[in-house]
């Protein structure tokens, strides 16, 4: 049995007060909180983005897409945030995109996000894909420099139909 497939009927515990977990439908309200305030916390644009997209409040439902997964990191029982892989309308069947990579400033340093940044790759790998684009903003330099550095590279244009058009940073990376 894959990760994925195994890593969908089991908790992962990183240690013992942190829990990674692919999403529950309780899970809306608290991850749409998380998101938006990390959008609020680097003053981000709210508009054209993530932070006012309609799926952003029912990220249950968006993820029960064939081919996506979104995982949810968990510090004692509180959800503390996500990240994912979602087969964007537009990006062809060879490619994934990486979504909703948002953390809680409190669950920074941990290892946390690397962690769900690992469980999405080996996610998008499982699932059949072969690249993975990622849409981000200048705000989340700190983000952008941790994709270079696991070898994504700058595109000079979006690809795909994500409809978050104020986003201006475009990377792609071979899986």
């Amino acid at each position: 049995m894959t990760m994925y497939l195994w890593a969908l009927s089991q908790t992962q515990h990183m240690s013992p007060n942190v829990v990674i977990r692919p999403i529950n439908p309780e899970d809306n309200t608290e991850l749409a909180k998380v998101i938006r305030q990390v959008f609020i916390e680097h003053g981000a644009p709210q508009h054209g983005t993530v932070f006012s997209d309609p799926t952003t409040d029912d990220l249950y439902n968006l993820f029960r897409e064939e081919r996506s997964v979104l995982w949810v990191a968990l510090i004692d029982d509180q959800i503390m945030g996500c990240c994912g892989v979602y087969p964007t309308p537009g990006l062809g069947d060879d490619t994934v995109e990486l979504v909703k990579f948002y953390l809680d400033a409190d669950a920074r340093g941990h290892g946390i996000g690397k962690k769900l940044l690992e469980y999405s790759m080996r996610s998008a790998v499982e699932l059949g894909f072969k690249r993975m684009y990622i849409e981000s903003l200048p705000h989340y330099a700190k983000a952008v420099s941790i994709y270079e550095q696991l070898g994504f590279t700058h595109l000079d244009h979006p690809m795909g139909e994500s409809g978050h058009t104020t986003c201006n940073i475009w990377m792609i990376r071979d899986l």
